[in-house]
């Protein structure tokens, strides 16, 4: 079967097409005919060789963890399902084996794709949709409250803006390019902002809480628009880095300030209610992913430095 793996550390050039010999399920395993692949920042970070001390990982592996399509084998043969292809390696999970033409995963992974949706949404939700679930309860963001969500035209700000619009929430969605504000704008935030212009957070003014999935620089300039007392969500690092807000000022101004770290920890049979209610509302129309681009699985390198070069929007998936 095809795969891309990594072979050495590096940049998107590291990644390469090669044909392994199929796996064939075992017993309580499936086989999935995979369709779509999901591509997360993460990937792109482990690529390079950040995070040793957090994922042990070394190449050369086979990147990814997100995969949905058709089981061809084992249980649930001919239904359509999502998977996670994650390994625990040293007692942590290793987002690894997604960048397939065939996956096998335990029978425990699948989740079935509803009718409503079609097999690339919901591996856009694969991900993304817990996440979704906890940095709402983070945010605890009310009716008529004003929220700034940072790299709203990402994969989970895109669905964040929606939702919290959903539930009365004054939305400001925060973009850089066209392409991107247009976006946000068409899913409903009440403003948008190019955060790459000089003079954008003068724009925003204050906020109750802000949803920062940018990073760096631009996630500190978010924390100072939050009101004393407010809310300074971090769950993103497309700037490069976490945004570190001087915690001084946030205890002198009672603002919380919440990390990724800070959110409960997720274990498997919990990530998978929150998949299976995220697919649960998407078919229901309370959201919808936006998958912005797709590559062939032999193009995972472009993929990746696409997401590099900041030209993505909403979700990046391979189809194999």
């Amino acid at each position: 079967m095809r795969v891309v793996r990594v072979e050495e550390f590096g940049g998107p050039e590291v990644l390469r097409p090669a044909a392994v010999a199929d796996v064939e399920p075992g017993p309580g395993e499936a086989a999935i005919a995979v369709a779509a692949a999901d591509v997360m920042f993460l990937d792109t970070l482990l690529r390079s060789g950040w995070g040793e001390d957090f994922f042990p990982v070394a190449p050369p592996y086979v990147p990814g963890s997100g995969v949905g399509g058709r089981v061809i084998a084992g249980p649930w043969t001919g239904r359509r399902v999502v998977a996670d292809t994650k390994q625990v390696v040293g007692g942590a999970e290793i987002p690894v084996g997604g960048y397939v033409e065939r996956a096998v995963v335990p029978e425990t992974e699948l989740i079935p794709v509803p009718d409503a949706l079609d097999v690339q949404q919901a591996v856009a939700l694969l991900h993304d949709g817990p996440t979704l679930q906890s940095l709402l309860d983070a945010v605890a963001a009310e009716p008529g409250r004003r929220v700034l969500v940072a790299a709203a035209a990402g994969g989970a700000g895109v669905l964040l803006v929606q939702e919290l619009t959903r539930r009365g929430v004054e939305v400001v969605g925060a973009a850089r390019g066209r392409a991107k504000i247009d976006l946000v704008r068409s899913l409903g935030a009440v403003e948008v902002v190019d955060y790459g212009e000089d003079g954008w957070t003068d724009r925003v003014g204050m906020v109750d809480a802000v949803l920062d999935g940018a990073g760096a620089a631009l996630g500190r300039a978010a924390f100072a628009l939050v009101r004393d007392g407010g809310r300074f969500v971090s769950y993103g690092t497309a700037g490069g880095e976490f945004a570190s807000p001087d915690l001084e000022e946030a205890r002198r101004r009672a603002v919380a300030v919440i990390g990724l770290t800070d959110l409960p920890r997720l274990d498997r049979a919990r990530r998978r209610a929150l998949v299976e209610r995220t697919l649960v509302e998407a078919a229901r129309g309370h959201y919808r992913p936006v998958i912005g681009q797709t590559f062939a699985l032999e193009k995972a390198s472009d993929a990746h430095a696409a997401i590099a070069a900041r030209e993505t929007v909403g979700k990046t998936l391979l189809l194999p």
